[in-house]
């Protein structure tokens, strides 16, 4: 079956529709046993220094992957960058098939989108909606999972942000996917309780460190919310995909993003909120947004290039927590 990449979580229901399996390219390079190198690669390619580590992991991840050729990048609703990022692609033989979120959430704008993507992929109206259907059973699932990490004890915020962060392409398999979040489910009941008297709030793009949620553990602490990754598991029962994709947040404005935001941190009863922005993104100007419109205590952090946590970083950390305390 052809391998579709992707820039960002689209509507999966189209690609595999069509017969096709999609691959969230961030997915790929992240968990590269050295992203770092494939963002240095780029850079001897002739990328900026001061550029996204995303990007330019992406760029090489689609280079060194033979098997995709073609890939689905999202021109609208995720990071600018991604335009040039499609026509260095364009340049080395990669098809790229464009795909915009409106800014408005304007329900015909998006519908065309979907029906532009579905002509690309030759399927059908009919087949996405059956496709729809069976990617439910799977969500719903993680559903539970998120249920249980805010009601619960036992789900850790790294167990969390890892299955949400997955829903983007369910790795390829959906049944495969839902099969091995069955298993962890079921093990639950014999895991020891998580210890932990402060409970946080994680908002913004997924973490490029893979060590933050052990630390906040480490240190007392545990996240019970996890905004975008949650957001890529289309968490609300929508019949209709065009409003499914309408609803789902983090392409949109920022305002839009903290309605479900706010709503989340009043449910789970959070104390304290940690904002993470990408060095070089836009999403750093939303800061001073989030800040004036959330009644929390807001810890913002930037992380850079594809690594641990650093000293510094450690020590914001524990003085957060202190506040908290």
């Amino acid at each position: 079956m052809q391998k579709i990449g992707m820039t960002t979580t689209v509507p999966m229901e189209v690609i595999y529709a069509a017969g096709m399996i999609p691959v969230d390219l961030n997915n790929i390079f992240i968990t590269h046993e050295n992203p770092q190198s494939l963002v240095e690669e780029a850079e001897i390619a002739g990328y900026p220094r001061n550029l996204c580590a995303w990007i330019k992991g992406l760029y090489t991840t689609t280079l060194q992957n033979e098997d995709i050729r073609t890939i689905i990048a999202v021109t609208q609703g995720d990071c600018s960058n991604t335009h040039a990022l499609m026509e260095t692609l364009e340049m080395a033989g990669v098809k790229v098939i464009p795909f915009a979120f409106p800014f408005d959430r304007d329900y015909d704008l998006l519908k065309l989108q979907m029906e532009k993507l579905i002509e690309s992929l030759g399927t059908s109206w009919e087949a996405v909606q059956r496709t729809k259907a069976r990617l439910e059973q799977v969500r719903q699932r993680v559903k539970e999972l998120d249920r249980l990490t805010w009601q619960g004890d036992r789900v850790s915020g790294w167990d969390n942000h890892l299955f949400q962060v997955s829903c983007s392409d369910f790795e390829g398999d959906p049944e495969a996917f839902a099969s091995r979040l069955d298993t962890y489910l079921a093990e639950l009941p014999q895991r020891n309780p998580i210890k932990a008297d402060i409970r946080l709030a994680y908002i913004g793009v997924p973490p490029i460190m893979d060590d933050l949620y052990d630390y906040l553990e480490e240190r007392g602490a545990r996240v019970v919310f996890n905004e975008v990754q949650r957001q890529f598991t289309m968490p609300f029962a929508i019949d209709d995909i065009v409003e499914q994709y309408r609803t789902y947040s983090y392409p949109y404005g920022i305002f839009y993003r903290l309605e479900d935001i706010t709503r989340e941190l009043e449910r789970r009863q959070v104390d304290g909120v940690i904002h993470y922005a990408q060095s070089f993104c836009y999403r750093q100007i939303e800061d001073l947004i989030i800040r004036q419109k959330l009644k929390y205590p807001i810890l913002t952090l930037e992380g850079d290039k594809p690594n641990k946590l650093d000293a510094r970083t450690r020590m914001r950390l524990d003085a957060f927590l202190d506040i908290l305390r």
